[in-house]
């Protein structure tokens, strides 16, 4: 991916990911390893944490559209390089967090993916 060409957003626009039954199967130890370093990697990076929920959905049974959208991810972090939080050993501890509520985001099982 060192030679990928970058994008602007880490996700589709209104792009629902689901388990659905004509799609093509994944290596499964590999996107389970992939997501798991990226997960790893969203507690630096709030700006991935909405697209790793929704492909960390889908561990148990991945399929090369769900692998897409990870390599999408990886895509996003290419050109975002350089952004994050820092955390420093010394200053003040508060932490603040704002959300937005995604009624019926999964086209699963309807339920809500945020918040």
């Amino acid at each position: 991916m060192l030679d990928c060409k970058p994008i602007d957003t880490p996700s589709e626009q209104n792009h629902k990911l689901g388990l659905y039954p004509d799609q093509a199967p994944t290596d499964k130890e590999c996107y389970q390893r992939l997501v798991g370093k990226l997960i790893y990697l969203a507690h630096t990076r709030p700006d991935i944490a909405y697209a790793m929920s929704v492909v960390s959905q889908f561990m148990h049974s991945p399929s090369e559209d769900h692998m897409g959208a990870v390599t999408r991810i990886l895509r996003y972090l290419k050109g975002a390089s350089g952004k994050g939080l820092m955390f420093f050993k010394y200053g003040h501890t508060d932490v603040e967090g704002y959300t937005d509520a995604d009624w019926a985001g999964s086209a699963t099982d309807r339920r809500s993916t945020f918040g």
